[in-house]
């Protein structure tokens, strides 16, 4: 299945783009056909062996219009994103500019003699009456001209049998043009003969100055909506301009500046402080504070140094670097971004299907209903004036722009917004299907977790200090490449610890490593390492090592001399932000599940520190893709949040697949919905963001056809009878205009969406990520000690009391114990060492129910 874009021009309203989808959608081979109205585009997806571009760009030219096939779907800078805009709006001012010079003299002249207005003395008097209708003629014709472009699209339109809003504009102040000629030559027969009466009547119903306010108004509308729509790429435009136009390539010793488009894969580049990064790549020598926040919305700026990825349009605040080129021009993490903007703003969403179906008959049946209106009234005996002016009134407040206009303005600002927040939607589709989702399915790691382990815990036996022992052990793992050393390391590293040298370095596969640190003999491993050192591990050391477990952390133990100095926990650290978005996605009204592959003790202490309700542990990979299909079938809305690699399955089987932290590799194919941060948060954004989008498009339609629905029965006369209110047709003119601009105006309103911030919890508190490890002293050195206060449920007598107070002092690291059975607590003093879930399996055991724990 191939698929391609073309430029679509001739477009004017909902009933053009209806046209266009219906002759594209005709051909054989065509699966799928997206038509943009507000950009003029045109999204193909087609069977290559069956038809191929030249036969859709005739089927469009067949159907009136023009077509022809883009270039290319990633435009280079925001000026070219938005040109086309601009030259609309610059052309839609001058018209309109040149309109309104004719247009006011003209009403002035007709109708001010109504309001008791003087005129100039050669057109006042029924002397002059020929010399007025005929200076308002030249100033409604100069109107008319200006405005040719209506006439010739909408004749050019009826001819083929499919009119279309142009038709309507064209219909309606033609009538009224040509009603005014006809009364010039009323006067000239009347004045022929001297019936002088006869003549001052017609010239008060010339209906020119109608004929040009509604164009006048028509041209205003366009230049409010132009203007508006011309805003709706300004959060892209802004992202591409900040990708730098030269770069400066180091060829040896010599540093020359290039344009950015001279930038091949391998060149050598220079970046310094304050300059944009010009193209994606990987820094070679010296280091850099990056800010990425036009690529990410992650505000925090990020140091990063030899070996690490920077992109493109991302600026080095301060250091000095040069970098390799890895990706240039149209693969660049910040051109796949566009190209996903693009597609998206030109895909359709499901929604706009009806607004489509009305578009379809919507201009012939206006056209029926002026026809009808205007013989009814003639029939009843009203004269031609007053009937013309009801069908005239019609055929201009029914034109269908509005309904046009109403999803792909709210499609194209919202897909803007989540660009510069860093969350990029695949197509319309998506953005729909996410603000209806009421399940959210979580993958544990690397989306509500860091994804990879980190040092948590140091418990330091009596003798050894915690600064040393983390030297000695990071010094043996910086020989090993095991991802739980690889965390010790990083944890020396951050806290500032030199590396002593090592020497006799050994690997026991399945039990860990030793070797010697500044001449010392060490070792660190699991139990069994200990356990073959000959190295007993105390009874207060296992109980904390099983206490550690019970959340979840993988514990490590390290001798020195073969005596032992302590232990190390390690785990895949919970994410700062996740517990505050599961939090506003309950809030939400979604059902939030956790999804992993890790057994069910790991999965419950992940449970408890989130939040999450439902937890789903021990799946294979394989196996989460029929987690998604159970709850699809069971008619839940599903939305899958997961790393994009091995949850593809699980992410193409959602309705919507959302994958969180891409970075550069934003074209996951799996996924609906791309994050660029490794941040949960994203994921309710963009949740709150679709609903937003789809709020607005609902509005929009809704008050499209209420627009409608009103104004057409108004301004076919239908409360003439009632208190003898009629719709004057420059009036129709000036609801049409106001009402398309609305539209877009309110579809303007989500560029002001704030999106969820990383940096607070749900309520609002700040959250502060502490990276570094505890401290545990074991061997009875009383260290941290901490109070917590236990909600007890079951104690109904002093031996329910005694019983609690008993298991709670029988855990080691409690050193104070206080039940009370009036208030049913219980108050501890416990170490670093006593975990909560510790605590409350003490409660269970002893046979009553732990409520909570503060």
């Amino acid at each position: 299945m191939q698929k391609e874009h073309f430029d679509i021009t001739g477009m004017s309203c909902a009933a053009c783009s209806a046209r266009v989808d219906k002759a594209v959608s005709s051909l054989t081979g065509v699966k799928e056909v997206s038509v943009n109205l507000l950009k003029g585009t045109m999204a193909v997806s087609f069977d290559p062996t069956q038809t191929d571009a030249v036969q859709i760009i005739d089927s469009v030219k067949e159907a009136g219009y023009g077509a022809s096939l883009k270039a290319s779907v990633k435009p280079v800078t925001g000026q070219t994103l938005s040109k086309t805009a601009a030259d609309e709006t610059h052309q839609a001012k001058i018209r309109l500019r040149c309109s309104l010079l004719a247009m006011v003299p003209l009403c002035y002249l007709g109708m001010g003699p109504m309001l008791g207005l003087p005129l100039p003395p050669f057109l006042a008097g029924s002397a002059n009456v020929m010399a007025l209708a005929f200076t308002q003629f030249l100033l409604a014709t100069i109107v008319v001209v200006l405005n040719i472009r209506y006439f010739t699209n909408g004749f050019k339109a009826l001819a083929r049998l499919s009119p279309n809003m142009d038709a309507l504009i064209a219909m309606g102040s033609g009538a009224a043009f040509v009603s005014g000629i006809a009364s010039i030559y009323t006067i000239g027969s009347a004045l022929g003969v001297g019936d002088m009466a006869k003549a001052v009547h017609a010239a008060s119903h010339l209906h020119l100055d109608s004929a040009a306010m509604i164009l006048t108004l028509i041209s205003l509308g366009r230049y409010l909506e132009s203007r508006a729509k011309g805003r709706t790429t300004e959060a892209i435009a802004k992202l591409i301009d900040l990708s730098p136009k030269t770069a400066t390539r180091l060829d040896g010793t010599i540093e020359t500046t290039i344009p950015v488009e001279d930038v091949r894969v391998g060149d050598i580049l220079i970046v310094r402080a304050g300059e944009s990064i010009p193209v994606d790549g990987t820094i070679t020598d010296g280091w850099g504070t990056i800010d990425t926040s036009a690529l990410t919305g992650e505000p925090i700026p990020v140091e990063k140094t030899a070996g690490a990825a920077v992109s493109a349009a991302t600026i080095n605040l301060s250091g000095h670097f040069t970098m390799q080129a890895t990706r240039v021009g149209e693969n660049t993490a910040l051109a796949q971004i566009i190209q996903l903007v693009d597609e998206a703003t030109s895909s359709k969403a499901p929604v706009s299907r009806l607004a489509d179906r009305v578009s379809a008959v919507f201009v012939p049946a206006v056209m029926a209903v002026a026809a009808i209106a205007t013989i009814t009234w003639l029939c009843f005996g009203y004269p031609l004036d007053f009937a013309l002016s009801i069908g005239i009134s019609v055929l201009v407040i029914s034109c269908p722009c509005s309904l046009g206009l109403a999803t792909p303005t709210a499609i194209m600002v919202g897909t803007g917004r989540g660009a510069a927040s860093g969350i990029l939607f695949k197509s319309a589709a998506a953005i729909e299907h996410l603000g209806s989702t009421d399940t959210a399915v979580l993958d544990k790691t690397g989306t509500m977790t860091a994804g990879k382990p980190a040092l948590t815990d140091v418990a330091i036996t009596a003798g050894f200090n915690k600064e040393e022992v983390l030297a000695q052990a990071a010094a043996l793992e910086n020989r090993s490449e095991h991802p739980l050393g690889k965390a010790i390391v990083s944890a020396a590293t951050k806290m500032g610890i030199s590396l002593p040298a090592t020497q006799n370095f050994r690997q026991i596969p399945g039990e860990g490593i030793t070797g010697i640190v500044a001449g010392i003999p060490c070792a660190v491993g699991n139990a069994r390492l200990m356990e073959s050192l000959g190295i007993t591990l105390p009874e207060n050391v296992q109980k904390t090592a099983e206490n550690l477990a019970l959340d979840g952390k993988t514990v490590l133990y390290i001798a020195a001399s073969n005596i032992l100095a302590g232990l190390f926990a390690l785990a895949d650290t919970i994410r700062p932000t996740t517990p505050g978005a599961i939090k506003d996605l309950q809030q939400m009204g979604i059902d939030v599940i956790m999804l992993t592959g890790d057994n069910a003790q790991t999965a419950k202490a992940v449970q408890a520190k989130t939040g999450v309700k439902s937890v789903i542990a021990e799946v294979l990979p394989q196996d989460k893709d029929q987690v998604l299909k159970d709850l699809k079938e069971k008619g839940h809305k599903t939305v899958m949040v997961g790393d994009g690699i091995n949850d593809a399955p699980a992410l193409a089987r959602a309705d919507v697949g959302i994958a969180i932290g891409a970075g550069t590799d934003v074209a996951v194919e799996s996924a609906d919905v791309v994050l660029m941060k490794d941040d949960l948060t994203d994921a309710v954004t963009a949740i709150r963001l679709s609903k937003a989008v789809m709020r607005t498009i609902r509005q929009n339609l809704f008050w499209a056809f209420v627009y409608n629905i009103i104004g057409i029965p108004i301004a076919a006369g239908i409360l003439y009878p009632i208190n003898g209110m009629t719709l004057a047709p420059m009036a129709g003119a000036a609801a049409m205009s106001l009402s398309s601009v609305s539209v877009v105006l309110n579809a303007l309103r989500l560029r002001f969406f704030k999106a969820s911030s990383g940096t607070n919890r749900s309520d609002g508190s700040p959250i502060k990520a502490d990276l570094a490890p505890k401290t545990i002293t074991l061997n009875s050195i009383k260290e941290n000690t901490m109070q917590k206060e236990i909600n007890i449920e079951g104690m109904n007598c002093n031996h329910c009391r005694a019983a609690v107070e008993k298991a709670l002092a029988a855990i080691p690291g409690v050193e104070k114990v206080n039940v009370s059975l009036e208030d049913k607590k219980a108050t501890v003093s416990i170490t670093d060492a006593v975990t909560e879930n510790a605590l409350a399996n003490a409660i269970t055991d002893a046979g009553f129910e732990c409520k909570g724990i503060a």
